[in-house]
């Protein structure tokens, strides 16, 4: 008898130990973080990157891995590059989106991602940041921008199209030859998240 009441209530304790820690892996769902050095993304949607007309020449945007420069410092990490060039003679945007699966956000109060400037290649401070759901899209200007990680939380309210967050399309960054200053250069993301902050 005594043996049956101290199994029941080491369960107990377990489960109560156990309980924060379910609750707080539900609190953030990953939707990019890149680690394998490929596609897809960590929900099953493919990425890539865009170009406002893929016949000019003058305008363009590109992706590659970028292996050991992981924004949470994982030395086996990649983070992704995005080289892009607004300096056309045309109107000029470009950038990288990836699909959202149709995924489910409801749970969800904030976009988070990590971005760096390559001081070399130069940078610009501002990029435009979109997502999508199947019939809107909301954007978002994110600014200070440097060449050192920094993590980025935006809550959603700040995407004011969007207000039915049950089923996403599409998440978009946009360089565009009014908001990205200088107009080429390249930028790193990183660990590309929404959570309940």
């Amino acid at each position: 008898m005594r043996r049956t009441w101290l199994t029941g209530l080491v369960m107990c304790i377990a489960i109560a130990i156990a309980m924060p820690m379910i609750a707080s892996a539900q609190d953030e769902l990953v939707l990019l973080d890149f680690d394998t050095g490929d596609k897809p993304n960590n929900i099953g949607g493919d990425f890539g990157a865009w170009d406002r007309d893929p016949n000019d020449e003058t305008q363009w945007c590109e992706i590659s891995f970028e292996y050991g420069d992981d924004a949470l410092g994982e030395e086996d990490g990649y983070s992704l590059r995005l080289s892009y060039d607004v300096d056309s003679p045309n109107p000029a945007y470009n950038g990288f989106w990836t699909k959202l699966e149709g995924e489910d956000f409801s749970d969800y109060n904030t976009l988070n991602l990590y971005v760096k400037g390559d001081p070399d290649k130069g940078f610009t401070k501002r990029l435009k940041i979109e997502v999508k759901d199947y019939q809107k899209s909301a954007a978002y200007i994110l600014s200070g921008i440097s060449d050192e990680w920094q993590k980025y939380s935006i809550p959603f309210e700040k995407f004011k199209a969007i207000s039915d967050w049950s089923s996403m399309n599409e998440f978009v960054i946009v360089f565009d030859d009014i908001n990205s200053n200088p107009k080429e250069g390249s930028i790193l993301l990183d660990n590309v998240t929404v959570s309940n902050e």
